[in-house]
């Protein structure tokens, strides 16, 4: 249904949107815990039913994929030390090269074309499982049906299939808004306006928990799919570098406030 001009007018007055919650969000309203707040979702899912109650159970999901993320941060680095990958390891001299080379370009900086290059391991990853992650899916799906006294596949927070699409839907866009990120940055560089450089922490910050919960979407995987650790391994540790780089181009992207995400916004008439 479309609005009218009155009841658009009406709605932007509703006390519960957050004021710019949509600026610095993934985009992905299926997986927010904000829809019920924000008037973009409600501009363009027309207010679907029980947002509340939806916002509830994915808060839960992130949650307990967060859970998991600070684990698998911790296994990643003890994993890699013992097949001797040295997660520090960048090469400064290539990374000063390619910067100085492309300084201008936002889509050629260093963390940029890594960004780039995990959207094909990836794809590369996924065209090579994809018989076994069927296999997996299947399997589970198997076990739900089976309803084996002590298994209750269905009833997991998180499952392999969330996470799949975890990090599918993270996959290119960390790359997106790391090209956005530098964008900024490089126009807060050369005298643009200040809105650059805040704008490029705050694209910088989005594309950083893309790689935590895509890390974490890892991490569970790599429990489940214990014959492809190798190669999850590898995810893992070109996932840890490209943060780490992230956080050095911008160091004040985590400290940067997203509206609604990191500061809480009481509704009009809330105590």
């Amino acid at each position: 249904m479309i609005m009218d001009k009155k009841q658009l007018q009406e709605l932007a007055r509703d006390p519960r949107f957050i004021p710019g919650i949509y600026n610095y969000c993934d985009r992905w309203c299926e997986r927010c815990a904000f829809t019920f707040r924000c008037m973009t979702f409600a501009l363009e899912e027309n207010e679907s039913d029980g947002p509340q109650s939806y916002d509830i159970h994915n808060k839960a999901f992130w949650d307990k994929l967060h859970d998991i993320f600070q684990l698998t941060l911790e296994m990643v680095s003890e994993t890699a030390e013992q097949m001797g990958i040295d997660i520090n390891a960048i090469d400064h001299d290539e990374m000063a090269e390619q910067t100085e080379q492309v300084h201008n370009l936002s889509k050629v900086q260093p963390y940029s074309l890594a960004a780039e290059s995990y959207i094909h391991t990836v794809n590369v990853w996924f065209d090579s499982n994809e018989v076994i992650l069927k296999e997996k899916v299947s399997e589970l799906q198997t076990l739900a049906q089976a309803d084996i006294p002590g298994v209750r596949p269905s009833d997991e927070v998180i499952n392999i299939e969330d996470c799949l699409e975890v990090i599918r839907w993270y996959q290119h866009q960390i790359y997106v808004k790391l090209c956005r990120a530098a964008s900024g940055l490089l126009h807060s560089k050369f005298g643009s306006l200040e809105y650059s450089a805040r704008d490029a922490n705050g694209s910088a910050k989005v594309a950083i928990i893309g790689i935590e919960r895509s890390m974490a979407a890892w991490g569970y995987l790599l429990n489940r799919l214990p014959d492809q650790e190798r190669g999850i391994i590898d995810m893992l540790v070109s996932l840890k570098r490209l943060l780490r780089q992230i956080e050095t181009a911008f160091p004040d992207a985590r400290m940067f406030l997203r509206p609604g995400f990191d500061i809480p916004v009481e509704e009009k008439g809330e105590k």
